[in-house]
């Protein structure tokens, strides 16, 4: 018997190689990661940013209900959302105009005009 030509090693080394970044892309279907672009980086901030806020103004208008007096109505304003924006989220400079929408949002969404008061809408 004869031992295994440099060439013959050279060849499995390749086809292994091969085999072994087909498998590894196989592996990661759908996972390839873009390189990073302004535009979609700031679309991507804006949506976290709406995100946030929807949910400050969630909390907001809880917090409001919860602090009211038995026939006193809930007073949700713009700052308590940009607050709780800020200490719950680390949002520190959320737009107050997005803050106003998203408190409209949930002000409408929750039904808080029986029992809520906002200044959202001015």
């Amino acid at each position: 018997m004869t031992g295994l030509h440099a060439e013959t090693v050279v060849g499995i080394l390749v086809v292994a190689a091969g085999a072994g970044l087909m498998a590894l892309g196989a592996a990661r279907q759908g996972c390839a990661v873009r390189p990073l672009a302004p535009a979609r980086a700031w679309a991507a901030a804006q949506r976290e940013q709406q995100r946030v806020l929807r949910r400050a103004a969630g909390m907001a208008i809880a917090s409001a209900r919860g602090a009211a007096g038995a026939g006193e109505p809930a007073i949700v304003t713009v700052d308590d959302v940009l607050r709780l924006a800020d200490e719950q989220f680390a949002h520190p400079n959320a737009d107050p105009h997005l803050a106003a929408a998203a408190l409209r949002d949930a002000y409408e969404r929750g039904a808080c005009a029986r029992d809520c008061v906002t200044d959202a809408y001015g």
